[in-house]
Order: C-alpha cells, then sequence, then structure tokens
C-alpha cells in the first residue's frame, strides 16, 4: 500500500489572528501578533494576563443555535474549521464513499471551559442542576465525533490527545490511514479552547507562560534571548487528506503531498525536552525517512518554537544534529510569535500554515525577534515574511512528556 500516495485538498483555520484561513494567513505575512489581554474571564490577579483569543469567531456561524450549549469551545472551533476545509476540498460523502470517510481530530486537553463551569454548578446548586450534556461537552473525542455526524463520515474515527503534538499526530496518523488503505479521505487536525481560570493559573504556577503582560504583541518571542516562557492560545487547524487518485477524479484543487511522517518519545522528564533535542532530532530523521528524502531537500521548517528557554535551544540543537551544515541554509520560523501556542492545535494550524508556505512560496516570520540568543544562531526570519522557492517543508511539534511528531509535506507536482 506504500504507493497509495496522500494530497491535502482542504484547509479550515480558527486561530488568534482570525476566523478563515485568510484573513490567519495575510495577518502571519503581514507580521501581526494575535496576542491581547484575556477577556474570557478576569485575569486581574493572575500573573498572567494575556492570551490568543480568537477575536471574531461567532459559533452561530457554524452550528444551529440550539446545539451550540451542547458542546464546549473546543468542539465549536473544530466544526468551524472542518466546514471551512470540506467546503474548501469539495468534499461530497454519500453511501458511496461514507464508509471510506475518516476522522481523526485531537485536543490536548478538551473541554475544561465545560469542566470549570459544571463544577461551580455541583457546588452551588448540588448534582441535579448538572446537564445531562455535560460528559459530551468535554471528552476529547467528540470533537471527531460531531464532525463525522455532521457529515456522515463512517470510516475511522479516532481523536489523539498527545498535549502539543496532538495536531500532528493527528495529520500524521491520518495520512498513514489513508497510505495503507484503511481509508480514502480524512478530515484531520487539532483543536483547543482553554483559556479559563485553571488553565492559565495552572500553566503560571509551572512557570511556562511569559509574564509580559504590559506588552502583550511582544511577549511570544522564539529563540530570541529574552524570551520568558510561551502565550496560550485557542484555536482549530483541519485539513482534508485525499487519497491522490480520488482527488484527480473530483478534479479538486491540491494543495501539496503529505510524504513523511515521525514520532518519538523522549522517555525523560514530564514537561522538559531531553537535552539537546535528542528525541526531537530522532523524531525528525524518522520522517525524513519515511518520505524518502534527503535532508538537504528540507526548503523551510515552521519550528515547534514555544518561546520558551529549553524548547527553542533544543530544537535548535535537533535541527543542526539532522541536517548539519544544511541547518544554517534553512529558513525556520515560529508562527507562535504570532499566533501564541494553541496547545493541541498547535499542529494542525501549522499544518495548514506549512502548506500555505508551499502553494505561495513565502514564508511567514518569526516576529519580536530583537536579541540574539548564541544557542540559537540558525536562521529564524526574523520579523519579515521572506519570498523564496518552497518545494519541501518540515512541520515540528512536541508535546510534554516527551511526546514528539514531524510532518513533511511537498509541493505537488502531478508526476
Amino acid at each position: 500500500m506504500a504507493n497509495r500516495r496522500v494530497v491535502v485538498t482542504g484547509l479550515g483555520l480558527t486561530t488568534p489572528l482570525g476566523t478563515g484561513v485568510e484573513k490567519s494567513w495575510r495577518s502571519l505575512l503581514e507580521g501581526k501578533s494575535g496576542i491581547g489581554n484575556i477577556t474570557q474571564f478576569d485575569a486581574s490577579d493572575f500573573p498572567v494576563r494575556i492570551a490568543g483569543e480568537v477575536p471574531d469567531f461567532n459559533p452561530e456561524q457554524y452550528i444551529e443555535f440550539k446545539e451550540i450549549k451542547k458542546m464546549d469551545r473546543f468542539i465549536h472551533l473544530a466544526l468551524a474549521a472542518s466546514d471551512m476545509a470540506v467546503e474548501d476540498s469539495g468534499l461530497v460523502i454519500n453511501e458511496d464513499n461514507a464508509e471510506r470517510v475518516g476522522v481523526v481530530i485531537g485536543s490536548g486537553i478538551g473541554g475544561l471551559p465545560a469542566i470549570e463551569h459544571y463544577h461551580n454548578v455541583l457546588l452551588e446548586k448540588g448534582p441535579r442542576r448538572i446537564s445531562p450534556f455535560f460528559i459530551p461537552m468535554l471528552i476529547i473525542n467528540l470533537a471527531s465525533g460531531h464532525v463525522s455526524m455532521r457529515y456522515g463520515a463512517k470510516g475511522p474515527n479516532s481523536a489523539v490527545a498527545t498535549a502539543c503534538a496532538t495536531g500532528t499526530h493527528a495529520i500524521g496518523d491520518a495520512f498513514k490511514l489513508i497510505q495503507r488503505g484503511a481509508a480514502d479521505t480524512v478530515i484531520a487536525g487539532g483543536t483547543e479552547a482553554v483559556i479559563t481560570p485553571l488553565a492559565v493559573a495552572g500553566f503560571a504556577s509551572m512557570k511556562a507562560l511569559s509574564t509580559r503582560n504590559d506588552e502583550p504583541e511582544k511577549a511570544s518571542r522564539p529563540f530570541d534571548s529574552k524570551r520568558d516562557g510561551f502565550i496560550m492560545g485557542e484555536g482549530s487547524g483541519i485539513v482534508v487528506l485525499d487519497l491522490l487518485e480520488n482527488a484527480l477524479e473530483r478534479n479538486a484543487g491540491i494543495y501539496a503531498e503529505v510524504i513523511g511522517y515521525g514520532m518519538t518519545g523522549d522517555a525523560y522528564h514530564m514537561t522538559t525536552p531531553s537535552p539537546g533535542g535528542e528525541g526531537q532530532a530522532r523524531c525528525i530523521t524518522a520522517a525524513i525517512n519515511d518520505a524518502g528524502i534527503d535532508p538537504s531537500d528540507v526548503s523551510y521548517i515552521n519550528a515547534h518554537g514555544t518561546s520558551t528557554k529549553f524548547n527553542d535551544e533544543y530544537e535548535t540543537a535537533a535541527i543542526k544534529k539532522v541536517f548539519a551544515d544544511h541547518a544554517y541554509r534553512i529558513p525556520i520560523s515560529s508562527t507562535k510569535s504570532m499566533t501564541g501556542h494553541l496547545l493541541g492545535a498547535a499542529g494542525g494550524v501549522e499544518a495548514v500554515i506549512s502548506i500555505l508556505s508551499i502553494v505561495n512560496d513565502i514564508v511567514p516570520p518569526t516576529i519580536n525577534y530583537e536579541n540574539r540568543d548564541p544557542a540559537c544562531d540558525l536562521d529564524y526570519v526574523p520579523n519579515e515574511a521572506r519570498e523564496l522557492p518552497v518545494n519541501c517543508v518540515l512541520s515540528n511539534s512536541f508535546g510534554f512528556g516527551g511526546t514528539n511528531a514531524c510532518l513533511l509535506f511537498r509541493k505537488y507536482s502531478g508526476d
């Protein structure tokens, strides 16, 4: 089944830069930040008061009003991005193909807003006031479940929960489902919406978040020597993956080809990557080997680039270990400098960005790059987008627990 080629035919985004692929992409190229003061709750007493909230999202544009309250926000965002991706792909699911269309959408944390809300209800009003929809609101697989129900997709249905690597693992798993013949089309990606008191307090207590509250737009600064932590974001990134023959048969537009997927574990620490990016390097190598390409074929890397000390330092080391001298010639950027870190949605959003880089032969910048870190000495495309031929992109995602995922996308040539 290895000759079953997989292509991307649909894209959908909801990000702190806006709802819709075009709005987010345009803002990325302009170097705009989507980080601002938290509005979803009163964060005035919190050490961290900034995040990347989706600014213009209205679930009523995508979901019937009476259904909205049966789902938590991470499901709303996934349904919206899936709507965009499915419409973009021209995919029509009917009796003939329903069992060959799958859904793999993950989330790092799931319905934490619902948990917080109904815990308060339980304490204040008692168990009889808990909604019967509470459990379906919060469990991670209900993003995939609702998308499959909306479109009648009866093929493989799964959910990934691998922290910040979730979206990349979901797309990689979907790629492999098609490659091995278990499905012909898969709607895949990640979603997250946990800008809540408990989540912000929890990440802040770990000292993982930036406390640059007075300059939210400058707070996310991957690879910069004065970085002081990541910024939480929310959103969803979804792609439609198709067997090449199917895409050609229905005359779908093809954005790019998926050619490689790697996944490894650090087996080292709950939150810190293994020293020198050892596990990350193995993951990048696994994706390259899966694709059957040479490391020198990679023309751009969308980095995990969280804006934390060890992630940025060790990811840089991993890239140098795999690519040797070529590492210094590869443009690398962290679009988290503009979106913040969307946790389980990050890999889905960054896959879409990687694909758009291929389509448009332009790479987004790493904004807020002002101070060179001797341990981070590669080309991070500082502050301005760059036009150049983009044939092959590596997208990296690394999560707590030492879970690593890498994807490779290539320009579709028709060969």
